[in-house]
């Protein structure tokens, strides 16, 4: 059935949302330091407020991922406009810790459904090859728009401006999207052929529970040093926002030229080297200074920058039955598993300051404390990819043993 929807307008919509989600992970990072300093907080409690934007990310993903078909986009994304703007909202006027949690949980649940919604819309959107492309350059944006965000959060607090003005920044790509979407008229939720209990008892098999676990590996090695760049590296002698836009920077150029490698090495090989490379880059911020840490955060950004799309590549590869409920939910996995660690960084974090005596330094012996502190803590953060080395190493070789067995069958 032909429906009069103007897909176009609808994709530049998901692009705006898109980047909402971006600036809301970048902005956020960029004022961690200044929320500390105007609420009292302690590292351990940023990192609790961290953990609601990545805990009602999966939540609403995984949810509405399996109502898509039932409520359809529209619902959806009109959803994610009203807990956006609640979060902003809200955040903007915190008083304290539990407000700033309330409000970073209804910001992580309406990025949560932007990802629920257009994925699918998009697809049913477009057809063939274009459907594809269309795909790839709606994901361009999150790597861009963090970037974007980096700039501006830079920007305004080298320009002395507040952490609420930073926040109101948000509020645009919002309205941008919400008008955009007004008044459109949604593509349909294909009712495919999949059942959902075939797609759960496929999640059962043991290769999809192995990738599940590895998806909580890879994301926090990504998210991680990203979202704490502020704490961490603000003692370097490099501008840790200007860090961040060096890392997302990579991964959007990685991911828009990534055909070439995909077609050249197998998923499996992909993610070893991966794997490799982000245990590398991490240890190397963890002990450069100044200028040689963008060099360290290039071989950090080359290294995380295929995890998340291969992840959810291989699993629609090798694991095809689980369907698009299997890819939420290994996605959800990743940003539950990012929601998990938050805290606990920040109170690794708090822990290294503690025991460095920083409380009774000052000036430059502090700043020094400071800078240790942050690379002890780069240095935790080594064990994630490192753990992923040993797991993508099997997992090459048993995929490797399972195309051998296919091709003596064959």
């Amino acid at each position: 059935m032909t429906q009069n929807i103007n897909a176009n307008r609808l994709f530049n919509a998901s692009c705006f949302a898109l980047i909402t989600t971006a600036l809301s992970f970048s902005i956020r990072a960029g004022i961690l330091n200044q929320l500390a300093e105007g609420f009292d907080l302690t590292n351990t409690q940023l990192g609790f407020i961290n953990q609601m934007a990545f805990l009602g990310f999966p939540l609403a993903m995984i949810v509405f991922g399996l109502l898509y078909n039932a409520l359809g986009p529209k619902v959806i994304m009109w959803t994610a406009f009203v807990t956006h703007m609640l979060g902003i909202i809200l955040t903007i006027y915190a008083t304290g810790y539990w407000t700033l949690l309330i409000s970073t949980f209804f910001i992580g649940f309406g990025n949560g459904c932007t990802e629920a919604a257009c994925n699918p819309m998009i697809a049913d959107s477009y057809t063939g090859s274009k459907m594809n492309k269309m795909l790839n350059r709606f994901h361009m944006w999150f790597p861009g728009g963090i970037v974007l965000g980096s700039l501006i959060s830079e920007f305004m607090t080298n320009a002395n401006m507040g952490w609420q003005l930073q926040m109101w920044v948000i509020v645009i790509p919002t309205l941008i999207y919400a008008v955009l979407f007004w008044g459109q008229k949604f593509p349909e939720a294909k009712a495919e052929s999949a059942n959902l209990g075939n797609n759960f008892k496929a999640m059962l098999s043991p290769l999809f529970i192995f990738i599940l676990a590895c998806m909580a590996l890879t994301a926090i090695s990504e998210f991680g040093p990203n979202q704490w760049v502020g704490p961490i590296l603000s003692k370097v002698g490099a501008s840790p926002m200007m860090i961040l836009v060096c890392v997302t920077g990579v991964m959007a150029v990685g991911r828009l030229f990534a055909g070439p490698l995909v077609h050249a090495l197998d998923s499996s090989t992909i993610l070893l080297v991966s794997a490799i490379l982000a245990a590398i880059g991490i240890y190397a911020m963890s002990v450069a200074t100044g200028g040689m840490v963008y060099f360290a955060a290039i071989i950090f950004a080359i290294g995380v920058c295929y995890f998340w799309p291969t992840m959810l590549g291989f699993v629609a590869e090798n694991t095809p039955k689980t369907g698009a409920l299997g890819m939420s939910i290994v996605g959800g996995m990743g940003m539950f598993s990012t929601a998990i660690f938050q805290p606990i960084i920040g109170n690794w974090i708090d822990n290294e300051r503690a025991s460095r005596n920083m409380e009774a330094l000052a000036g430059e012996a502090r700043d020094a404390a400071e800078l240790a502190a942050g690379q002890a803590t780069l240095q935790n953060m080594v064990i994630f990819p490192a753990i992923l080395i040993v797991a993508f190493t099997l997992l090459l070789f048993y995929m490797k043993s399972q195309k051998g067995k296919q091709g003596a069958i064959a």
